[in-house]
Formats: C-alpha cells, structure tokens, sequence
C-alpha cells in the first residue's frame, strides 16, 4: 500500500480513519504508562537510594527537561525522516533508556537512574512531536479537542494501569517496610535495598522488549505520512500586525503548556509522598497517582461526549480552568486525608486544557511552521520538570499542604489564555 503524503489528513473512509485513530491511540497508551509510573518510581526511589524528598522529585526534572532540551532537535530529525520513521526511532530511543534501568538498578545508583529517564523522555519526546499534531490534523480542526480527549482517554488509562502493576511488582509486601528499614543495621539494610532495588529488572527488560517489537511493527500500519508543504500564496505577504498577533498567542499558548503539564504532574506524582506525609501506609500511597489519573480518564471521557455536542472545546477550557482554582482551594484547607481526595480531584480539572490549549495555539500555522511550533509547544512540558521541584522547595519552608498554593497562578493563567481565545 502506498504511503499518501499530505500537510492536512483528510480520509473519508471512516474505516480508515478509525485505524490510524486507534493507532495513534497505541501511541498514546505507550507513553502514558511510561510517564505515569513515574509516580511510583518517585516513592520508590525514595527509599531505595536513601534520597531526600526533594531530590526524588529529580524523577520528574530529568524526565521532562529531556522535552526542552529534545524539542527541536526532534523537530530538526522529523523535518528529514518524516512522521512515521520518527515515530519509530523514539520508540528505540525509548527501550534503550528502559534498558539503563538494569545496571542503575544492578549499582543502585541514582544517577544512572535519572540519565535513564532522561533518555526515555528523549524518545518520548520524539515521539510526541510527532504524533501531537498527526492527531491534531486528522479531521476537523473544531473537533481536534474531542480527538485529543481520546488519545488522551488512552494516555490516562495507561497511567491508571501504570503504577498499579508497577507498585504490585517493585513495592509488593511494602506494609511496614520503611519501619522495617529503621530497625536493620547498615549491612542488613543495605542488603535490603539492594534487594528492593534489583525489582525493578524484570519490569524494564519486559518494557524494552516491548517497545522495540512496535518499532519493528509499525512499519506495517501503513500510516500516512505527514511532510512539510510549500508555503501557501501570499504566506509571506501576512500583515505585520497579523504575524505580531498570531505569535502572541502562541507564546501564550506556551506558558499555558508549561502551566498545564505543571499542573498534572503535581497533581499525580506528588500525591504518594502527600500520602506519606499524612499517614497513609506505603501500600496505599504507592497506588494513589491511580486516583488522580482515574479523574483525569473521566473529564476526558466527559470531554469526548460533550464537545463539541453540548459545549465548545473553548468554554470547556475556561470551566476547566475554574474548577481548577476551586479544587486547589479546597485541597490546600481541607483536613487530613479530605486534603488527598482533592489532589486526586484535579485530575478531572486538568484533563480538558491540554487538549484545547493546541488547537488554540497552532491556529494559523503551517507547513514547517506547524512542525517547529508544535516542538516548541512540547518544549513547555518543562513545567513538568520544574514545577515538582518547585512544590517540593516550597513544601520544606510552608508544609506539603500548603505547598499546593503553587498550583493557583498556574490556573489562573489558564483561565486568561481561555478567555482570550474566546475574543478572538
């Protein structure tokens, strides 16, 4: 079967259309288990590498500065290989950070740890720069939110799978473990974390495997390759005023990005140590980024059912964005364990930002203009790195609770660049 180029993916046959849906649906299920069992590495590694709190957050900075640092050189590789081989040269960039898990693991070594996540991130990052605005094309530009709650349905069922099978296997029998760690002298417990730490082979060889078996694959789907298009008559001819206004709004669009995966990662990688911090035994905080995942799987489910049926992808975003700054509220002053609850709430909060802050954000954008924004836009998934180390600090002068404060500023913002989009 011939591989059709275009700029804009147009099928009619639902059928087909269907196919490359689920496909690109594959990808994101991928790397939805791979980032979201994060969340459990966080505890994890914690006590595993003897780390304090704020440097278990170093999970997340290495993880997603790799999308700062690999945003362009993503674009850069994609503009000569194409959408479908880059797809396919991050997924083996991604089984070969997988495969690092094993002497990390073998040394107990944190740093060759974070250098594993951080070449993860490096093939997920490829990955996403290319399959975000391949969904993002495939069909009406008013229902791009919808598509992208689907990919987004299946980025978030995998994260609620994630740490799930991944605690049962690295932090099984983990009741009283870190009692248990207390009480051992220091050969004991270092025979013990060493132990502790080597379970985390078996899961990341299985990864591996996988994830170099669909980049063989996938050369099969047949996928329509995207490339970039000439410049459209009278491109170049755009009005000052025009070119000024449409690059505003996408630097906004990209605080938005940086605000946005803020704001998720906060919400479901600090929440086991929240956890901790209130009491909940290890066995229960381990599998708490679950819950919020699971709420973020419902506004999407929402999302794809109501938009653009009942409410535009636009007014989705501004509720969105209010509920938000509500729930932060509620979290940072309900009581004990009614405060975690609400951390696990924000996930129905954050599901519907992401999804509308593209589509907004690349308005007017084409051809290689389209591929160097959408790099740049996944340049702002940084805010996944930043912002954790940021609660983290803030949780040492304030508390872990009130901590939380910081996700305020982040949906206010949020909020502004929903309204704006509004005017225009």
């Amino acid at each position: 079967m011939p591989i059709e180029t275009t700029t804009a993916i147009q099928l009619n046959n639902k059928r087909s259309l269907s196919i490359q849906i689920g496909t690109i649906g594959a990808f994101f299920f991928i790397f939805g288990f791979i980032t979201w069992v994060n969340g459990t590495l966080i505890p994890y590694l914690r006590i595993a590498c003897e780390l304090e709190e704020w440097q278990a957050y170093l999970v997340t900075f290495a993880f997603y500065i790799s999308y700062t640092v690999m945003a362009i050189p993503s674009s850069k590789l994609l503009e000569r290989t194409g959408m479908v081989k880059g797809m396919r040269i991050g997924l083996a960039i991604m089984a070969a950070g997988c495969a690092l898990f094993i002497p990390a693991a073998l040394m107990r070594y944190y740093p060759i740890f974070l250098l594993a996540l951080f070449i993860v991130g490096t093939g997920t990052t490829l990955l996403q720069t290319a399959v975000n605005p391949y969904i993002t094309l495939l069909g009406p530009a008013e229902k791009a939110a919808q598509r992208i709650s689907i990919m987004g349905i299946c980025n978030k069922f995998a994260g609620v799978m994630a740490p799930l099978i991944l605690g049962a296997i690295i932090l099984r029998n983990s009741d009283g473990l870190i009692e248990e760690l207390q009480n051992m002298d220091s050969i004991t417990r270092s025979f013990r974390l060493d132990e502790l730490a080597h379970a985390v082979i078996m899961p990341y060889s299985i990864l591996t495997i996988i994830l170099l078996l669909i980049s063989y694959v996938i050369k099969f789907a047949h996928l329509p390759e995207i490339t970039a298009s000439l410049p459209v008559s009278g491109e170049k001819d755009l009005l000052p005023k025009q070119s000024a206004k449409m690059r505003l709004n996408f630097t906004l669009g990209f605080i938005a990005t940086f605000s946005t995966v803020g704001l998720e990662v906060i919400a479901g990688d600090t929440i086991g140590n929240y956890g901790i911090y209130h009491g909940l035994p290890l066995s229960i905080a381990k599998n708490l980024t679950s819950y919020t995942l699971a709420s973020t799987m419902i506004g999407y489910i929402l999302g794809v059912y109501a938009i653009p049926r009942y409410i535009s992808q636009e007014k989705a975003f501004t509720y969105s964005a209010w509920l938000g700054i509500i729930i932060s509220i509620l979290a940072i002053f309900a009581p004990g364990t009614a405060s975690i609850v609400f951390i696990a709430l924000l996930g129905l909060a954050n599901a519907l930002l992401w999804p509308a802050i593209w589509p907004q954000a690349l308005k007017g954008l084409k051809g290689k203009m389209l591929n160097r924004g959408s790099a740049i836009l996944i340049m702002g998934v940084a805010g996944g790195a930043i912002m954790p180390l940021a609660y983290g600090g803030l949780a040492q002068y304030v508390n872990n609770q009130y901590a939380y404060i910081i996700l305020i500023p982040c949906y206010l913002f949020n909020l502004y660049y929903s309204l704006r989009g509004q005017r225009q």
